[in-house]
């Protein structure tokens, strides 16, 4: 049993990062000069040793799995013709060995490719070439799981940190609302916890001017482009003025294919077709209107996006529909022009606009879309009622819709009754 090697534990450099030295354990090795009566003797004193290193000048060169060696050594006659040879009889001779500094992301994929075995029988660690310990394939994932659940912690605190930006974003839009229209209903509900939909409201002296918007995605990406685009709104009131609803969709959708680099179809297309290519096709479905206090008028410009007006005495109401082509899409040219449509309105006229995540949710009896008749009943159902009366009789029938089906968009929709 001479010279059968212990690595004592020693005092080891700190890395900020996890890595294979630190799932490293002091387990005995044996040398290519012990026997399989050696390592019977150490399997006999370490008793939780499930497999047994094997080194050659210090340099690990194979493995000895402890229920696979005692299998074949408790054969007829085996230990009589092999207690004498050199324990490389029963060893794994390809086991796997890492590095000392190896990250732990870069060990489970290792892991994970060399196959169960590795899971099973774990892995040699070893620096310089040199055997320091033995790292298990259990604890590796638990290491695993334990770095997953704190990133998704940082994440989340992350994306809250957006959400709490997002809803400060919005807010100014959502307090001018509450201050100009004295019967109106706004509801943002992000799918995720920041969300793809955004509005924008601002009062003039002459008027209101109103925005409601889906962009491409939910969630963290969706949230990205609600800044893109708000900020290109806002910019395009600043330099355009509010009253034509159509020239500012035209301005954002030129500052989005711009920013973007979304301005050549075919040039993208051949980017596409690169490796690792991220070309990108983004942008967002929309809502503009503009409401002018003298002539009770109503400017709207839609970006696959329509107006469900009604009328006092009107029973069924009417759908305004806008363009059929997105903002800033690599589709939609740079110099696209959205119409404007008037929409006369008197005191008790009410306008509905949605994005189309209330529209689009799958439920009932059938997994089918909520779509634009059911909110067009649940809008007539309660005509009599405010603005905030009506939103609510949506919002529950929407939701007796969904059902226990899973939300698939963020959910956003404006509402308002003409004084």
């Amino acid at each position: 049993m001479s010279g059968i090697l212990v690595d004592s534990p020693a005092a080891r450099p700190r890395f900020r990062q996890p890595c294979a030295e630190d799932l490293a354990v002091a387990t005995p090795s044996v040398t290519t000069d012990h026997t399989n009566q050696d390592v019977l003797e150490v399997f006999a004193l370490h008793r939780d040793l499930a497999c047994l290193p094997v080194t050659e000048q210090g340099r690990p060169i194979g493995l000895i799995n402890r229920s696979i060696f005692l299998s074949q050594m408790s054969k007829p006659y085996h230990r009589e013709l092999y207690n004498r040879k050199s324990c490389i009889a029963f060893m794994d001779k390809e086991p796997l060995v890492v590095d000392a500094e190896m990250g732990i992301d870069a060990l489970t994929f290792r892991t994970v490719e060399y196959g169960e075995k590795a899971l099973a029988d774990g892995f040699i660690v070893a620096r310089g070439g040199q055997y320091i310990g033995l790292g298990q394939g259990l604890q590796l994932m638990r290491v695993v799981a334990d770095m997953q659940a704190e990133r998704n912690r940082q994440i989340m605190q992350s994306i809250d940190y957006a959400s709490t930006i997002q809803r400060a974003m919005l807010r100014t839009s959502r307090d001018t609302l509450a201050a100009t229209l004295p019967d109106a209903a706004l509801v943002w509900e992000p799918r995720d916890v920041v969300g793809g939909d955004f509005y924008h409201f601002a009062a003039f002296a002459d008027g209101w001017f109103a925005a409601l918007a889906d962009c491409t995605g939910h969630g963290v990406p969706g949230a990205f482009m609600t800044l893109i685009a708000s900020s290109l709104l806002t910019q395009a009131l600043e330099q355009q003025g509010p009253r034509d609803a159509g020239a500012l969709l035209m301005a954002v959708n030129r500052g989005i294919k711009q920013m973007l680099g979304q301005t050549d179809r075919e040039a993208d297309q051949e980017a596409r077709r690169l490796p690792g290519a991220t070309a990108s096709d983004d942008g967002l479905d929309a809502a503009f209107f503009w409401f002018d206090n003298a002539t009770r008028a109503l400017t709207f410009a839609g970006a696959k996006s329509s107006l469900f007006v009604l009328q006092p005495g009107d029973a069924d109401g009417a759908m305004v529909n806008g363009a059929r082509m997105g903002v800033g899409y690599v589709d939609t040219g740079m110099d696209y022009t959205w119409q404007n449509a008037t929409v006369p309105t008197q005191p008790g006229t009410l306008v509905f606009v949605t994005t189309d995540g209330l529209i689009d949710q799958i439920g009932g009896p059938k997994e089918i879309a909520f779509g634009k008749r059911r909110m067009r009943e649940a809008i007539c159902a309660r005509r009599d009622g405010s603005a905030a009366e009506i939103g609510d009789a949506v919002l529950a029938a929407h939701r007796a819709w969904q059902g226990a089906q899973r939300r698939r968009d963020d959910l956003t929709f404006f509402c308002f009754r003409a004084q």
